[in-house]
């Protein structure tokens, strides 16, 4: 495999979503304390001396959580490279690969770029409810009941916890 580690790279605009949020959600999506191999091994890279001290503090707060020791990393942003093209997407390629056939993307690029996929890559995987993909359908532009159907049949249960 290499010596790397497995990682998303998160976009965001200040405006709409702090780096705080973020942590938020980094540390509820995952136990911190389980020590992993390199390729997974939980990380955070920052990006300025702000994002560390952010990092830093959100992770000392965290441990007041947990009884083991955190053992994710903080480290500086540096080069980020794009996983291969087959893994862009993945569960929405395994599961439901008529949707990007819809959405002109089966074969080659613009995968990686579409936000639309990304959405749909979400709620295949079971990361958002019902009622938000109904909401959020007619803004896709995919003209099939079938395709609807079945990335409709693999998302959340629609619940106030997701509002």
């Amino acid at each position: 495999m290499g010596d790397h580690t497995e990682t998303i790279q998160v976009v965001f605009d200040k405006r709409f979503c702090s780096f705080s949020s973020i942590l938020d959600i980094f540390w509820k999506g995952h136990d911190p304390t389980i020590p992993m191999n390199r390729q997974y091994l939980s990380s955070i890279f920052y990006d300025g001396e702000e994002q560390l001290r952010l990092a830093e503090e959100s992770r000392d707060a965290h441990q007041q959580t947990v009884k083991r020791n955190i053992v994710t990393r903080i480290k500086p942003l540096e080069t980020f490279f794009d996983a291969e093209d087959y893994h862009q997407k993945y569960q929405l390629r395994q599961m439901v690969p008529e949707a990007l056939e819809k959405l002109g993307l089966r074969s080659g690029g613009g995968i990686k770029e579409s936000t639309v996929a990304a959405k749909l890559n979400g709620y295949v995987s079971g990361f958002g409810p019902e009622d938000a993909f109904e909401r959020e359908w007619p803004s896709f532009g995919i003209d099939s009941d079938e395709v609807k159907g079945m990335i409709l049949m693999r998302c959340a249960p629609s619940s106030d916890e997701w509002s």
